[in-house]
Parts: C-alpha cells; structure tokens; sequence
C-alpha cells in the first residue's frame, strides 16, 4: 500500500501525538503540527516524521502549511484537524477572552484546515479529513459551555462537509471521544484565572466512564480502524454511545443527573 501523507494539528502531545505515533508505526509520512514549535519537533524526531509550527488560529499560516506539505510531499491524504483547548466554568464566570479563544482554536481552527486541504484534495480526487469533535459535541455538558459549542458545531461541520465532498472522492469524520487521559483535564482554561471547572470535569469524568479514562493511544488506535472503515462518526470508548441513548430515551434522568452537578458546583463556588 502507499505511503500516505498525514498532516496531524496538535500533534506534539494527548491525542494529537498518539495519532502521528499510529501513523507512523504504519509506515506513512507524518507531519506534526503544534503552536509550540520545539515540542513538535521533539515529537517529530521521536516519531522519526516531519516538525511544523503551526498556529491554527492564523488562516494563512495554514493554507501556506497545506501547500508546503502537498508540495514536497506529492499528495496530502489524511488532515487531522485535533488542535483544541478546554474552557470550563459557568457561564457567568466566563470572560469574552474564554470564548474568543476556544471559538479561534477549536472552530475556527478547524475551518481553516478544511479550507486549506479543499482544494488540495480535491484535485487529487483523494484524501481524508478527520475532525476531532468531543463527546461534548453530541450531549449536553454544563460548565463548558465555550468548549461544547464549539464541538457540537465540528460536528455538524463534519456530517455537512462529508455530503458535499463524498460526490469528490473526499471522506470526512468526526471524532468525539469521551473523557481521555490527557493534559487537556488539567489544563482549562489555559492562562486564564483558576476556577473549580477541573474538579467539575473530573467528576463528570468518574460518572460517565467508572472504568476510568482511557489512554490517547488506544483512542488512536480505535480511529484508525474507523477511518479505515469510513466511518462518519467515531465514538470512544464504544461504551460512551449508551450514553448518548441516554439522553435520547431518558432524557428526564440525564436532566436531573446535570441539574445535581450544577448545583454542587455552584454550592462549592459560594462556599465560605
């Protein structure tokens, strides 16, 4: 089979990482892509693939990365647009610098890498463009509210964009993982004053998946058989799709599962 070319935004750690990790074992050219520049290059390096610093958030940054790659490589087939950040918090704790943020990194972001690699990979009749979404795309998750609109808006993204380019020879899918062990957890709202989001976040994570989280490699591993499958929609840990039925067939339950997770943690922010 082809080597295939694999640019991976996010790529210097948590998810991002273990993808160009998984795709490297199989033997494709990777290109990892990271705002932070020397830890994309030690993952590159470790990884035996290709560094790039890489601001998603600039559009023309991007499309002058997808050009390059494409160029010097012959073809761009896989695009993982994984670049993203956690935002937590009520809503009334959250500042225009909490939205402007996730909004440019985790939508924006998004929407200029499927800019960019459009029109590459439409004129190769080829490619696949993997969006990582969240299960916070598909359910309702208070105390995240930046983080959740962005996601349910990758997805809907995704499930519109894959209509349009499947007449092209273009795939797309979404990922929404569940909680993994990453440092995204404990890393909300980065740069921004501390709250009690992470502590709100771990609990959710504990309710939903009792086994614990699962680790970036296995995440990795579970979408690369879903690509392979072109798939529309991938859901890791399997388990997380009963929770999603949940909301659908039980919504009241879930409601009155949310509204006690709300009210605890407001009872902890007004705590003396």
């Amino acid at each position: 089979m082809r080597r295939q070319v694999a640019l991976v935004t996010g790529g210097a750690s948590g998810i991002g990482r273990a993808l160009a990790a998984a795709l490297s074992a199989r033997g494709h050219d990777v290109v990892v892509a990271d705002v932070d520049g020397p830890a994309a290059k030690a993952a590159a390096d470790t990884l035996g693939a290709q560094a790039v610093e890489l601001d998603v958030t600039d559009r023309a940054a991007f499309a002058d990365v997808v050009r390059s790659v494409s160029g010097e490589h012959g073809s761009l087939d896989l695009l993982f647009n994984n670049a993203g950040i956690g935002v937590g918090g009520l809503v009334d704790e959250l500042g225009d610098e909490h939205w402007d943020r996730c909004l440019a990194v985790n939508l924006h972001g998004v929407v200029h890498g499927v800019q960019a690699a459009v029109p590459v990979m439409t004129a190769q009749g080829s490619g696949h463009i993997v969006n990582t979404a969240s299960m916070a795309g598909l359910m309702t998750v208070p105390m995240m509210l930046p983080y959740t609109t962005t996601k349910h808006a990758v997805v809907a993204l995704s499930r519109a964009l894959r209509a349009e380019l499947k007449p092209v020879g273009v795939r797309v899918t979404a990922v929404c993982p569940g909680f993994i062990a990453t440092p995204l957890l404990d890393n909300l709202n980065p740069g921004m004053a501390a709250n009690d989001a992470t502590r709100s976040v771990r609990q959710s994570a504990a309710l939903l998946q009792p086994r614990g989280l699962p680790g970036p490699d296995e995440l990795a591993e579970a979408v690369l058989r879903g690509l392979a499958k072109d798939k529309a929609l991938i859901v890791f840990p399997r388990a997380q799709w009963g929770v999603v039925a949940a909301q659908r067939w039980a919504p009241a339950l879930v409601d009155r599962m949310i509204d006690q997770q709300v009210r605890a943690y407001r009872a902890r922010r007004t705590a003396p």
